[in-house]
């Protein structure tokens, strides 16, 4: 069984819908190099979305620049790993030069592509960072491997909440119409720590351990533009 099939299985995707082009050789050409083969048939059998409502990949239709593959937003993963290797403020696994940043997490990690060998991109790893701390987790095999292993619980990422698996697990599409703006929890490391003392001040519920439910952080994010 190939891990797509594997993914489908574990996680079914959304039933197919009017047909999604993807040019695959604009975005190759626009990012520069090319892309692992798992990587494209997750992309057109997926489409842009959120798996168990915590781990994004990046996607060439993503609905914002935050969840695009050709957005900003690799690069300046990038430009803050180069410092963070340069200065030796944090380790970083390899060259920043062959992290591609390739999806993202609730809680603000990162998922990267190790971009080595250049000229093989079905070789490539994945890599996860830590949001507020100097971890790092590699996974020795494809994006769509990483997925089925994380989501069946056959892999523990140490950066990941315990409780990410206490549903089952589910992918959630994301489209341009269905995205609100007002709902959507800004990128980037979380104060977990903050966002429980301030849930507790205000009579909120929230787990003393593991992730934070998305109905809080977007609480708190109203009573902050409030």
């Amino acid at each position: 069984m190939t891990d797509l099939a594997a993914l489908v299985r574990l996680c079914p995707p959304p039933p197919p819908g009017r047909p999604t082009t993807i040019r695959w050789d604009a975005v190759e050409a626009d990012l520069g190099k090319r892309l692992p083969c798992d990587y494209k048939r997750l992309a057109e059998r997926y489409g842009p979305g959120r798996f168990s409502d915590f781990l994004s990949v990046f996607h060439p239709h993503g609905v914002t620049e935050f969840v695009g593959l050709t957005g900003p937003v690799p690069g300046r993963m990038r430009a803050h790993l180069r410092k963070d290797y340069d200065q030796g403020t944090h380790p970083v696994p390899c060259d920043p030069d062959h992290l591609f940043a390739v999806g993202s997490t609730d809680n603000g990690e990162c998922i990267f592509w190790i971009t080595a060998p250049d000229a093989d991109p079905d070789a490539w790893r994945v890599a996860v960072n830590e949001a507020r701390g100097p971890r790092w987790y590699t996974h020795d095999g494809s994006l769509t491997g990483f997925l089925v292993a994380v989501l069946s619980g056959l892999t523990r990422v140490p950066q990941f909440p315990a409780d990410l698996l206490d549903s089952p697990a589910m992918f959630e599409p994301l489209t341009p119409s269905a995205w609100k703006t007002e709902s959507v929890v800004p990128q980037g490391p979380i104060d977990a720590a903050a966002v429980r003392a301030w849930a507790r001040a205000n009579g909120i519920d929230v787990p003393a351990r593991g992730r934070i439910p998305r109905a809080v952080l977007d609480a708190r994010l109203q009573a902050n533009r409030a």
